[in-house]
């Protein structure tokens, strides 16, 4: 009897042990090119594999994986120095080819002299792409920042004028010329150049490493610096850059890594 009655203390103890383990509380889709976000005990530190999450004041993260990103990644809790170890699984996806002619001849073999152009655009972009604040807009509800048909869809290949090119990382929404583009979350601008292949370029800080890149506008409505809210007015759909007709090309990055705005939590698309 004596020996039942330990085991089943022992047991106890391990039962308490693992309760007491932090549980971090995700949302999101797993699956290629999603965003999660998730909320962890007050005190803990969260990495993702090897990457240390920065953590607002009541302990919530953001993290994604790429387009073709492993399926396999860990994510792991410290509090009180202990360590939690989860593994998360993630889905394969499957992605369309889509065939796109008509394109102008420079924009699918750009010519020797805008080459050096299209280095110093792609520096640009990656580096505002690297902020890092504590803005809480991520964490919203997001919304569609243009109303029309979607015409694209991330992940998918085009093939421009016979020749294949990088994976599309946008959402497309076919709209005409001048159109309003607003806000999906609240931010801060950090970019408002005309590119090379995006035309008039509007890249926007949600905070914690999550930016949103809106492309092909016609107009800017708001400037670099400038804080803006959900909903906003910030620009009109165009056709600049390489497009063949009027639409908003939607992107979000979490830094570098490009993930899907469609799995963006609690969007509702058109």
């Amino acid at each position: 009897m004596k020996g039942w009655v330990r085991a089943l203390s022992l047991l106890a103890s391990v039962s308490f042990v693992l309760a007491a383990q932090p549980q971090p509380q995700l949302e999101g889709q797993l699956t290629q090119g999603s965003l999660v976000r998730g909320k962890a005990p007050l005190g803990s530190k969260v990495f993702f594999n090897q990457t240390e999450l920065p953590l607002s004041s009541d302990g919530r993260f953001v993290f994604g994986i790429g387009r073709d990103a492993p399926l396999e990644h860990q994510l792991k809790v410290v509090l009180d120095g202990k360590e939690h170890v989860s593994t998360l699984n993630f889905s394969a996806r499957q992605y369309d080819v889509q065939h796109v002619n008509g394109v102008a001849q420079k924009y699918v073999t750009p010519p020797a002299e805008v080459t050096e152009r299209i280095r110093r655009d792609n520096q640009q972009v990656r580096a505002v792409r690297e902020t890092i604040s504590d803005l809480p807009y991520i964490f919203a509800t997001p919304v569609m920042p243009a109303q029309g048909r979607i015409s694209g869809v991330y992940g998918s290949q085009r093939v421009f004028n016979g020749e294949p090119r990088n994976p599309h990382y946008g959402l497309d929404v076919a709209a005409p010329v001048g159109a309003p583009v607003i806000a999906p979350l609240g931010g801060t601008v950090l970019l408002a150049e005309d590119l090379y292949y995006s035309g008039l370029t509007l890249i926007v800080d949600h905070g914690f490493g999550i930016s949103s890149t809106f492309m092909h506008l016609s107009k800017f409505d708001v400037a670099v610096g400038q804080t803006i809210t959900q909903g906003q007015k910030i620009a009109e759909v165009g056709t600049t850059g390489r497009v063949t007709g009027p639409h908003l090309d939607w992107r979000i990055n979490w830094q570098q890594e490009r993930l899907d705005p469609a799995l963006l939590p609690g969007l509702v698309i058109n």
